[in-house]
Order: C-alpha cells, then sequence, then structure tokens
C-alpha cells in the first residue's frame, strides 16, 4: 500500500476524532499510524475511567516533582509506574478542572484516609500544586477550559499560564465564580470564540459581564440556566450584543429576560429548552423573529406555534429540525409540518410529534424535502385511539425519497407484528435501513415490545433491509398484561 505522510494521515484520522473504534484498530496498523493516531485520541480524555487517567497522570510526574512530594512525606508509590511510551499529557486540548480536582482527591485518599482532617487539605494543597503545574505551562496548549464552581485556584498566576491559554477557544465557568480567580480569567480568556456559562439562582457574579466585552469575538454562547436571577440575566443578556453580527450559535435552557434572539440575525443553529411545561403558554420572544441564515434548530418544551412562526421566517436554509416534548393538539400539529414543507426544501433531518390526522401532511412533507435521510417520529395513542401504523408505514414506503434511510420511531404503544412486518417487506431493493425504537410510557404491559418484535427485526437484518438497530425501552411502572 502507498505509504501516506503524517500529515496526511493526521487529516484523515481527525475526521474519525469521534469514531473511538476505528481510532483504535488505527492504533495497531504500524508506527507512522499509531504515532498519529494517539494525539488525537488524547485530545479530549476526560471521559476515560478515572483511575486510568489517575495512572497515566501520577505517570508523567518529573522526578523534581516526586522528590518535592517525597520531601513534604508524601510518597504514593510513583517510582513504581513505568514512563510511557508517549507524553500523553502534552496531547491535551482540553483541560477539565472538575475532574481533574476530582481525580486529585481520588489520589490524596489513597494517601490519607482521613477525608475531613487537617492533614487531608494539607496533602491537597501540595499535590494539587504539582498536577496543576504538570499541565499549566508554557510547553502546553489548551483550546478548551471547564472551570468548576468552587475552585479557589489563582491558575492564571501559574508560570507559563498566559502561553498555555494563548490559543483558548471555549470556556466553560459556573457564574458564581470567586472574584480572585475571574480576575484572572479576564487575562487569559480574550482569544474565547465559544462560552458556556452555568447560571445560579443567586450569588451569581456580576463582574461576568467584563469577560464577555473582553473577548474579541464570540461565536457560541450556551447560557444554562439553573436558577432564574432575572436582574443578572438581563446584564448578562445586554452584554451579549456586542457579539450580535458574529454570533453563529446559541444555546438557551429557559426564556430570556430580553428580546436578545431577535439581535442574532446571522445565527444558523438554535437550541432552546424549558424544565417544565409551565411556560409552554410564553416564549414571546420568538413571535416576528427572523433567522434567515438558521440552519439548524432544536426545541424542547417550547410552544409549537412560535416555533411554527419562526420556522415561516426563516429563508429555507433549515437543514435539521428536532421539536421535542411539545405536546399540542391537531391544527397546530397540521400547521407546523405545512409551515416545514412549504419553507425547508434543504431539510435532512426531522424529530417531530405527527398526529394521526396529519399522516397525509407527513405525505406531503416527504414528497416536498427529497433531501431527508433521517427521520424521528414520535407518536402518541390519545383517548383510546390508537396510532395507525398502517397508515403510516404505507406513507414511508410509498412516499419517503431516495435519499431516507434512517428512522426512529418513539412510541407509548408498539406497532402490531404484523404492521412491522408488512413495513419492511415493502423497503426490500431500497438504501439498507438504520433503525432504533423507543418505548416511553408510564404504564405498558409486558407484550407491547416483544421478543417476537426483535426476532423479526433481526430477520430482516441478515435480508439486508435493516443494516443496523436499536432499541430503548424506558419502563417506569410495569403491569402484566390483563387479557
Amino acid at each position: 500500500m502507498l505509504q501516506l505522510n503524517k500529515d496526511i494521515l493526521y487529516l484523515i484520522f481527525k475526521e474519525l476524532q469521534n469514531d473511538k473504534r476505528s481510532l483504535f484498530s488505527c492504533l495497531t496498523v504500524d508506527r507512522n499510524w499509531c504515532e498519529t493516531t494517539v494525539p488525537i485520541l488524547w485530545r479530549n480524555p476526560w471521559k476515560l475511567k478515572r483511575k486510568i487517567l489517575s495512572n497515566v497522570i501520577i505517570s508523567h510526574l518529573s522526578d523534581e516533582s516526586i522528590e518535592n512530594l517525597k520531601s513534604h512525606g508524601i510518597d504514593f508509590f510513583a517510582d513504581h509506574y513505568k514512563k510511557p511510551l508517549f507524553n500523553y499529557i502534552r496531547f491535551f486540548k482540553h483541560l477539565d478542572l472538575n475532574n481533574l480536582n476530582i481525580i486529585i482527591e481520588s489520589i490524596v485518599f489513597d494517601i490519607e484516609k482521613s477525608e475531613f482532617s487537617y492533614i487531608f487539605s494539607s496533602i491537597f494543597s501540595i499535590v494539587r500544586e504539582e498536577i496543576f503545574n504538570l499541565f499549566i505551562n508554557e510547553n502546553m496548549r489548551f483550546t478548551h477550559l471547564f472551570i468548576p464552581q468552587q475552585l479557589d485556584y489563582q491558575i492564571h498566576l501559574i508560570p507559563g499560564a498566559r502561553l498555555c491559554f494563548s490559543e483558548l477557544e471555549f470556556l466553560s465557568c459556573n457564574t458564581r465564580i470567586d472574584d480572585e480567580v475571574f480576575i484572572g480569567l479576564i487575562e487569559i480568556c480574550k482569544s474565547v470564540k465559544e462560552l458556556e456559562l452555568t447560571i445560579e439562582m443567586d450569588n451569581n457574579n456580576y463582574e461576568i459581564v467584563k469577560l464577555i466585552k473582553a473577548t474579541n469575538r464570540l461565536f457560541n454562547i450556551r447560557l444554562l440556566i439553573d436558577g432564574y436571577d432575572e436582574s443578572f440575566c438581563k446584564l448578562l443578556e445586554d452584554s451579549l450584543i456586542k457579539h450580535a453580527n458574529s454570533m453563529r450559535y446559541f444555546k438557551l435552557t429557559r426564556q430570556p429576560a430580553t428580546k436578545i434572539i431577535s439581535s442574532f440575525t446571522n445565527l444558523n443553529k438554535l437550541e432552546l429548552s424549558s424544565t417544565s411545561f409551565d411556560n409552554m403558554t410564553t416564549w414571546n420572544c420568538l413571535n416576528n423573529l427572523s433567522l434567515p441564515f438558521l440552519q439548524i434548530l432544536k426545541a424542547r418544551c417550547i410552544p409549537v406555534k412560535v416555533l411554527t412562526d419562526l420556522i415561516k421566517n426563516t429563508s429555507g436554509h433549515l437543514a435539521e429540525i428536532k421539536i421535542d416534548n411539545t405536546f399540542h393538539d391537531e391544527i397546530n400539529n397540521k400547521n407546523i409540518i405545512q409551515a416545514i414543507y412549504k419553507n425547508c426544501l434543504k431539510l435532512k433531518y426531522l424529530k417531530l410529534l405527527i398526529k394521526n390526522s396529519n399522516i397525509l401532511e407527513l405525505e406531503i412533507l416527504l414528497v416536498n424535502c427529497q433531501y431527508l435521510n433521517r427521520l424521528y417520529i414520535i407518536t402518541q395513542n390519545e383517548y383510546y385511539l390508537m396510532f395507525n401504523w398502517n397508515h403510516l408505514f404505507e406513507v414511508l414506503t410509498k412516499s419517503s425519497p431516495t435519499s431516507l434511510f434512517g428512522f426512529k420511531f418513539c412510541f407509548n404503544k408498539a406497532p402490531r407484528l404484523e404492521s412491522l412486518k408488512l413495513f419492511l417487506d415493502n423497503w426490500k431493493n431500497r438504501h439498507s435501513m438504520l433503525l432504533k425504537t423507543f418505548l416511553n410510557c408510564y404504564y405498558m404491559v409486558d407484550r407491547d415490545w416483544s421478543d417476537e418484535h426483535l426476532n423479526l427485526i433481526e430477520k430482516y437484518k441478515t435480508q439486508g433491509v435493516v443494516e443496523k438497530y436499536d432499541h430503548v425501552s424506558i419502563r417506569r411502572f410495569t403491569v402484566n398484561d390483563p387479557s
């Protein structure tokens, strides 16, 4: 095989960065492939088991650090750790200080079991200083930084911190952040392009707006609201106006205090959610909202009427729509389906509740949206009226565009075995299907999704009709079939 140089390999492997299974297989090909793959795998390793990360961190401590720890009577057998083949720490691009603190605590617990003693506190401070110095120095270049609410360490004072964070693009922190830590952040976070803020009910640091003003250009904002502090939210939203022209992605987990979204006219992606159904009649901030460049819309517990109006006010660029936990009547269901097939001809992914009476409207959508490749349908049985699976499956097999091959079905009453079999029979000689089903109901009978369903789908997998299948069953309460 033609030998590819490392630069080309890196570009190829970077495209696989979210496909860990494929990357792990690349490690065993040869030395070149291994040396190119390892840095990509270790860019963001914080989802690895903490024990693995702990061992890796300890094995990278320098001889000087080990001697310094020993001089304080701290010896966690670092001598027994062999120096690894690669300097894995150097490959880190994401620094998660919350997870790092937890790892440091676990290391210290192994040394001193008395969790609340003065000895623990003293040892923790010494070990943390050595490990923080291992990560924050002039040889490291982080692009992502995650800061926990309780951080009391002024990381900007560590030698080499300015160089270490000079390429920082993403910052996640809590708005209760300590003043001394916050002041240092302003100095090192001017290059940040993406900001994630967790907002609390009270005790928020109003100086956070200085951080927003200090950044040169913000493209992505996530406001995760754990508690509503109206005056703070207003101040925060007003400070974001500076970045209105550059904003491309905005996420909000509660109705905004101002009409800030209307300022983000260049948005490509909008993600909105509410934690309860109390606000289902509100979100008036979306009325008459025009986002002509919007490509992705995700909404959870947002009134469907305002979402319908929003879709109408886009300019045909929407390629992905996910609308979840937004239960509504047949008229509103019809209106939003019509808004989609009249205004979203480039649509590739759709997640939506479909009512029995609007299956024919779905058919028009399938005919109009010829780029659709994945469809997630949420169904409901209402007032003893069973969902018409036969009609749905007939429409899908008859009118789906050739590009459509991915299906997800969420239901509280499964389709009959005969209906499912007919659907799969009629899908033969088409693109192999990616299929996933969700059984989601408070009360369900044991036979709702039986082994017979699973065996039937396995049969069609062997025939190539179904390429991949998964099933998720959310059983809050399970009762026996009374019949």
